[in-house]
């Protein structure tokens, strides 16, 4: 099933992706007096039984929405932690000239770093340095603690593409990360949330990002050095991940802090990220 969260007057509505166009999962439950979620989380705590309301209600929808329409909003809202895994694709590394880590790296970006597909994004007045970085996206769907790699992967509830946008120059300021990391909508995520059963094998997707449609990454999610269920297992041993926690999963090569030529994103750039199978987030610096 393909989620998809968009702004009305009411707030943020949940829809549902299909072949006609987007349900409106609520307004179609209350017209036809069923009974279904109203928010992407909601969905994600109730599980299994939400799915099944959701089921109904698609049977019996007859109005769909244009998706050329809505206006999105991020594909989850309230996340209670968002990670990011920082050098987790070999060649990444090698570009920023840094070790290859023995043990994964983490940081972490907040609900304020969110934004939605095609929404502009400001970068801070005191950053020059704008980098993409595509990236593969976890949503956790299960309460997970001390969980095994074998079983890591039934503790995500779905993924969507995000873009890990970064201000190198506040980055590297210091010893840690966030800094540079974890700014006001520098973590887009969309435009969907497909969940895990749509996706046979996360760690077997064409990734790719393009910048004013040339194209600057290109490579798999086969290639990272810790796989998802490692990173999710390994998160579990000292923290509780709850339904709706975020997981960014790195970034290959091609980002601009590994070029030669340094050109760093500017106002009117417009960056485009796809994984195969999970969507294409687009947004355009303001």
């Amino acid at each position: 099933m393909k989620f998809v969260s968009f702004q009305s007057a009411d707030g943020v509505k949940l829809g549902v992706v299909t072949d006609k166009g987007i349900v409106d999962v609520r307004a179609i439950a209350e017209k036809v007096g069923l009974n279904a979620p109203s928010t992407i989380e909601e969905v994600i705590a109730t599980g299994e039984t939400a799915i099944n309301q959701i089921q109904q209600v698609l049977s019996q929808s007859k109005e769909f929405i244009d998706e050329a329409e809505i206006t999105y909003a991020p594909a989850i809202q309230k996340p209670g932690k968002i990670i990011c895994a920082g050098a987790n694709y070999l060649a990444h590394v090698a570009e920023s000239n840094i070790n290859v880590p023995e043990f994964p790296i983490y940081f972490p970006k907040y609900q304020s770093s969110l934004a939605a597909h095609n929404e502009a994004i400001v970068p801070p007045s005191i950053s020059k340095q704008i980098d993409y970085e595509v990236e593969l996206v976890a949503v956790i769907g299960k309460q997970a603690k001390n969980v095994s790699e074998e079983d890591a992967l039934d503790y995500v509830f779905g993924y969507s593409v995000g873009n890990d946008l970064s201000a190198r120059e506040l980055q590297f300021r210091g010893l840690q990360w966030m800094y540079g990391k974890a700014i006001d909508k520098f973590a887009p995520i969309g435009p969907y949330l497909v969940t895990a059963d749509e996706i046979t094998d996360p760690q077997d997707l064409n990734i790719k990002c393009w910048v004013n449609e040339d194209l600057r990454q290109s490579s798999n999610t086969k290639h990272m050095i810790f796989p998802i269920a490692e990173m999710i297992s390994d998160l579990s041993k000292i923290m509780t991940l709850e339904p709706g926690d975020v997981l960014f999963t790195g970034t290959p090569e091609g980002v601009i802090l590994g070029r030669e030529d340094k050109v760093w994103l500017k106002a009117g750039d417009e960056i485009v990220c796809e994984v195969e199978g999970v969507g294409r987030l687009v947004n355009r610096l303001a």
